[in-house]
């Protein structure tokens, strides 16, 4: 059987981007064939470049490709980092130790409602300054791996997928970075709601 839309999908895979020294790799993530990648084709979960390289394929076929950066996550957006007001991330006046910390990834919405992920960049005793770009903005992304199943998707799996509860196998879902376009957008619409990062995840 072939990849094809509404199929269900199992795959193993390396993800790689370049590493500082000029023509090396480095690492990203991987889905291993005890964890494998699990996806629906053609339903939005997946980067469109990612399924354009394995639509045909069946079990066994391996894959090695690049995506480049403005088809994946596009190119890093330093207006995209933000001094935040300290005071939105306090409840009764104190700031959740265990969810914002210098590295940690917070959920928020931007003013249209969009859930995004913002990186804790650095915190002070006024401001809390978050990174809004994809964790792979500006990275070409190289796969390579193998496909492990292709099977029909049950009709449970695509009505969980249309009814919103669809996500990537892995964990991942990678959303964009339209945040509010001033500090006071976002006052407004900070909340909570999450999506991962990785993956070929759309």
């Amino acid at each position: 059987m072939k990849i094809t839309a509404n199929k269900s999908v199992l795959a193993e895979y390396e993800l790689f981007v370049d590493a500082e020294v000029e023509g090396e790799l480095e690492l990203m993530e991987k889905a291993t064939v005890e964890k494998p990648l699990s996806f629906v084709y053609g339903v939005g979960m997946m980067l469109p470049k990612f399924e354009e390289n394995i639509f045909g394929m069946q079990a066994g076929d391996k894959f090695d490709f690049v995506i480049n950066n403005d088809d994946a996550y596009g190119p890093y957006d330093d207006e995209s980092v933000l001094d935040l007001d300290r005071s939105i991330f306090e409840i009764d006046g104190k700031l959740d130790e265990e969810m914002i910390f210098e590295g940690n990834v917070v959920p928020l919405m931007d003013g249209e409602g969009n859930r995004i992920n913002a990186q804790i960049v650095s915190l002070s005793e006024t401001h809390v300054k978050v990174d809004l770009n994809h964790p792979l903005a500006g990275e070409n992304l190289h796969f390579k791996g193998s496909v492990l199943e292709v099977r029909e998707a049950t009709e449970k799996e695509l009505a969980a997928i249309m009814g919103g509860g669809g996500g990537c196998g892995c964990g991942s879902g990678g959303c964009g970075s339209g945040c509010g376009d001033s500090e006071e957008e976002m006052a407004d619409s900070c909340g909570s709601g999450g999506c991962g990062s990785g993956c070929g995840c759309n």
